[in-house]
C-alpha cells in the first residue's frame, strides 16, 4: 500500500485502468489519484425522488432522475431508419421531457414504461417541447442486490446519489464507478495528510481529510456529503490562502535595485507632454507606485481599473521612473494585436524625442527572423528600455540587460508561474505591476490576487461620450437584426467607424465537424437545422454584400492572421482607411480608436459578461459618444439571455463583475488560465464564500507567523507545494 502522500501523487492508471484514466484525463486533465479525488460530485440525486424536468435550462447539459412514461417509433421523414422516442416524467404536471434516439429501436427493450434511472444529455426543444438528443443513461436495478426488506429498501431509495460534472464521453455513473475503484485504499485504512492542523479543525467542527474525501464521494445520509463539503471547502481555502500567503513572504523577502525616478528625468518629461491632468485615481495609484520602486524589496501590485480609466499611462509612468534609474521595463501582452496598440499608443505618448531615446521595441512570435534578431539584441544590450511582447518574452532566447520591472497587462490572462518567469530573467527581482480592466470584488481579489497589494482607478477621464448599450433579441424580433446594420450605416455616415464581434473565424469553428449530428442533437430532427454560429468571414461576406455597408471599407481581423496582416488591419482602422472591422475578440482588450463609436456583437451569449464588457470598451473612448449593440438568439428569460441583459443595463464594472461571478467561476487562482470557466477552485466560490475565504486566511495567517517555513506543519508544507506544481504542471502544458 503506498504512504498517503504517495497516493495523492500516484498516477491514475494503474488504480483505474489505463483506458478510464486515459478518458478521464482527455476530458477533465484528471492525472494523479488526488486530482480524481478532487473531482467532487455536483449535486446529489435520489432514488426514490425525481428531478424537476420544468427548471432544467435549454441549451446545458444535465442530468436527470427519472421514470419511463412510454415509448414509441416512427419513421424519419427525410431519410431512411427511424427514431425513438421515450417520454420521461418526474410525476408533476407538465414535468415531461422526450429522449430522441436516431436508429436504435433496440432500446426499447431497456427503456419500458415505469423504470427509472438517471439520464443525462443537452437540453433541446422540438416543437415546444424538451428533449435529450441521444442521450446517455442507466436505469436502477430495484433489487440491486440488496435486502429487499422493507427498511432497507427505504433506506436504498433515499441514499444520496452522487451526480458529477460529466461530458459525452465520459457520464457521471462511470466516473461514480471508478470512484469506487480509487476509494478502495481509503477503505482499506489509509489515511491522507491533513494540511489543516487538527486545533483549526476542531474549533470548526470539521472533518479529517479522509473522512471528508469518503463521505463527498459516497455519503450515506444528505448530514454526510453536507459536512464533508462544507469541510473540504474550509480546506480549499485554508490551503490556498496559505500558498499565496507564504509566496507573498518569500517574494518580500527576495532583493530588488530600488528605482528612484531623477529631476528632468524621462517621467518628468512625460508629464510635461500630457495634454491633461491625471485624475484623482491616477495621482494616488502613481504615488503608491512610486514609493514601491525606491523598496529593496520586489513590488507586487495590481491596479484594477474600469476599461479605459488610463492604467496604461500609469505603468508607463512606472516604466520611466524605472528607465530614470538605468533599467528596462518588459511589458506582456496577452495578444498580438494588444502589444501591437501598447507599442503604438506608448510610442505617440513619449512623442519622437523619448522614443528615440527609449526605443520601445515589440517581440512576438509572428515577428520575421531579421526584426526578431533585431529586438532581442537591443533588448539584452539594454539599448531597448521598454520591450513590449506576448508569451514570446517568456522564452529562454530573451535576455535582458536590467530588467527592472515587469508589467503584466490583463492579469486574468496569466498567472503566478508567467510572472515568475519573467522575474528569473534577471539577477535581482525585478518589480512586478499588475494591470487588470476587470474590476474585481474583494473576496475575489483576497483569493485570486493575495499575493500581491492592490490599487484601484475608478474614476474615468474626463470629455468621455459615455456609451449606449441594447441587447437585440432576434428569437423575440427577428427582424431587428436589420435595424442593427442600418444603425451601423447611419453611424458610419457620421463619420465613424464600427466593431462587429463574432465567436467563430470561419464556419470549421462549429464544436462538430459532422453538421447532420450537429442537427439532429441540438433540433432533434434532422428536417429542421439550427442556426450556424455567426463567423468572420461569412459576416465579412454578408456585409459586402449588403446593399447600404456592401459600399463601405470593410476588413476582416482574426487570430489566424499573421502578425503583418493584423497589424495592418489595425493601423488602417486607426488611420481611418477602414470604416468596419469583422473581428474575433482579438480586439477584446487594449485597441484604442477614439473615432471608434459602435460595437456590434453576434451571438452575444456566447460570451462571459467580462468579455462583453471589454468588448464595449473599445467604444465611446473619445469625445464620441459609444453603442454597443448586444445580438442575441437566446430566449428571454434564459440564462444565456440574462447574461447579456445584465451587461446592456449597465456599465457600472464593479456591479458586473459581482454578476459575473454569479455566472461563471474565478478561474485558475495560481495557474495560467485565469478566464473563468473552468475554475481551478473546486468547491470554493469567490462570490459566495467571503467568509470562508477570510476566516481561512486569518488561520494560514497565523500558522505563517508562527512557523514561516512550516517545519512543524509538513502535511501544510506539501500541500502548497503540490498546488504550485499543479499550477507548473498546466503552465508548461500550455507553453
Amino acid at each position: 500500500m503506498p504512504s498517503s502522500d504517495a497516493l495523492l501523487d500516484a498516477q491514475l492508471e494503474p488504480v483505474v485502468g489505463s483506458k478510464t484514466a486515459a478518458a478521464l484525463k482527455k476530458a477533465f486533465g484528471i492525472i494523479t489519484v488526488g486530482d480524481f479525488f478532487a473531482h467532487y460530485p455536483r449535486r446529489y440525486a435520489k432514488r426514490g425522488e425525481l428531478t424537476t424536468i420544468s427548471d432544467v435550462p435549454l441549451n446545458e447539459s444535465v442530468t436527470l432522475v427519472a421514470e419511463v412514461l412510454d415509448v414509441r417509433e416512427r419513421p424519419m421523414r427525410a431519410r431512411k431508419g427511424s427514431i425513438l422516442e421515450v417520454r420521461i416524467t418526474d410525476g408533476r404536471s407538465g414535468g415531461i421531457m422526450t429522449l430522441t434516439f436516431f436508429n436504435q429501436a433496440w432500446r426499447a427493450k431497456d427503456l419500458k414504461a415505469g423504470a427509472r434511472g438517471i439520464f443525462a444529455g443537452k437540453v433541446g426543444a422540438y416543437r415546444g417541447a424538451l428533449q435529450l438528443a441521444h442521450p446517455d443513461y442507466e436505469l436502477f436495478d430495484g433489487e440491486d442486490d440488496r435486502d429487499t426488506a422493507d427498511s432497507d429498501a427505504a433506506k436504498w431509495a433515499q441514499q444520496p446519489i452522487p451526480i458529477y460534472p460529466a461530458t459525452s464521453t465520459v457520464a457521471s455513473w462511470q466516473i461514480a464507478k471508478t470512484m469506487e475503484l480509487a476509494l478502495a485504499t481509503l477503505r482499506g485504512g489509509a489515511l491522507l495528510p491533513d494540511p489543516v492542523p487538527d486545533d483549526v479543525r476542531d474549533v470548526r467542527k470539521l472533518l479529517t481529510l479522509t473522512e471528508a474525501v469518503l463521505k463527498i464521494h459516497q455519503p450515506e445520509t444528505d448530514e454526510d456529503w453536507k459536512l464533508a463539503r462544507e469541510t473540504l471547502r474550509f480546506h480549499e481555502a485554508f490551503v490556498l490562502q496559505a500558498t499565496l500567503l507564504d509566496q507573498r513572504a518569500k517574494s518580500k523577502a527576495q532583493a530588488a535595485t530600488p528605482r528612484p525616478g531623477k529631476p528632468g528625468g524621462f517621467l518628468e518629461q512625460l508629464d510635461q507632454r500630457l495634454p491633461f491632468t491625471l485624475t484623482e485615481d491616477q495621482r494616488i495609484t502613481g504615488a503608491e507606485i512610486s514609493e514601491d520602486l525606491l523598496s529593496t524589496h520586489p513590488m507586487n501590485r495590481l491596479v484594477q481599473g474600469e476599461v479605459g480609466s488610463g492604467k496604461t499611462l500609469v505603468a508607463l509612468r512606472a516604466m520611466l521612473q524605472v528607465a530614470d534609474s538605468g533599467g528596462q521595463a518588459a511589458l506582456l501582452a496577452p495578444t498580438e494585436v494588444l502589444a501591437a496598440q501598447h507599442l503604438r499608443s506608448i510610442t505617440t505618448m513619449l512623442g519622437p524625442d523619448l522614443s528615440a531615446i527609449l526605443m520601445p521595441t515589440l517581440i512576438t512570435g509572428q515577428l520575421p527572423a531579421a526584426a526578431k534578431r533585431q529586438a532581442l539584441l537591443r533588448t539584452v544590450s539594454g539599448q531597448a528600455r521598454i520591450v513590449i511582447g506576448t508569451h514570446a518574452l517568456l522564452s529562454d532566447k530573451v535576455e535582458f540587460f536590467d530588467l527592472g520591472l515587469v508589467v503584466v497587462d490583463e492579469q486574468h490572462r496569466f498567472g503566478v508561474e508567467q510572472r515568475q518567469a519573467l522575474r528569473v530573467k534577471t539577477e535581482l527581482t525585478p518589480h512586478v505591476l499588475v494591470l487588470t480592466a476587470t474590476p474585481i470584488p474583494r473576496t475575489v481579489a483576497m483569493t485570486v490576487f493575495g499575493d500581491l497589494d492592490v490599487s484601484v482607478i475608478a474614476g474615468l477621464p474626463e470629455g468621455r461620450a459615455g456609451i449606449t448599450s441594447h441587447a437585440v433579441a432576434l428569437a423575440e424580433h427577428p427582424t431587428w437584426l436589420t435595424r442593427v446594420w442600418e444603425r451601423v450605416e447611419e453611424e458610419l455616415g457620421a463619420g465613424r467607424q464600427a466593431f462587429v464581434v463574432c465567436p467563430a473565424i470561419d464556419a470549421a469553428g462549429e464544436p462538430e465537424d459532422n453538421l447532420d449530428a450537429l442537427v439532429e442533437e441540438e433540433s432533434g430532427d434532422p428536417d429542421e437545422p439550427t442556426p450556424e454560429k455567426a463567423s468572420v468571414e461569412a459576416v465579412t461576406a454578408l456585409l459586402k454584400e449588403h446593399p447600404q455597408l456592401g459600399q463601405r471599407r470593410i476588413a476582416a481581423l482574426h487570430g489566424r492572421m499573421s502578425s503583418e496582416d493584423k497589424d495592418a488591419v489595425m493601423q488602417a482602422f486607426a488611420a481611418g482607411n477602414i470604416d468596419v472591422i469583422v473581428a474575433t475578440t482579438v480586439i477584446e482588450v487594449g485597441v484604442d480608436v477614439p473615432n471608434a463609436s459602435t460595437m456590434v456583437v453576434l451571438d452575444a451569449d456566447r460570451f462571459g459578461v467580462s468579455q462583453l464588457h471589454q468588448l464595449r470598451g473599445r467604444v465611446g473612448r473619445g469625445g464620441v459618444p459609444g453603442l454597443a449593440l448586444f445580438v442575441t438568439h437566446a430566449q428571454p428569460e434564459t440564462t444565456a439571455y440574462e447574461r447579456v441583459e445584465a451587461v446592456a443595463s449597465t456599465t457600472d464594472g464593479f456591479e458586473l463583475a459581482r454578476i459575473d461571478l454569479e455566472l461563471r467561476s474565478e478561474g485558475n487562482v495560481l495557474g495560467t488560465s485565469q478566464s473563468g470557466g473552468r475554475s481551478s477552485l473546486r468547491l470554493l466560490r469567490a462570490a459566495r464564500d467571503g467568509d470562508v475565504i477570510a476566516d481561512a486566511r486569518e488561520a494560514a495567517a497565523e500558522i505563517l507567523e508562527l512557523d514561516p517555513t512550516l517545519t512543524h506543519h509538513p502535511a501544510l508544507q506539501n500541500a502548497i507545494s503540490r498546488r504550485l506544481s499543479e499550477s507548473e504542471r498546466e503552465f508548461l502544458n500550455k507553453n
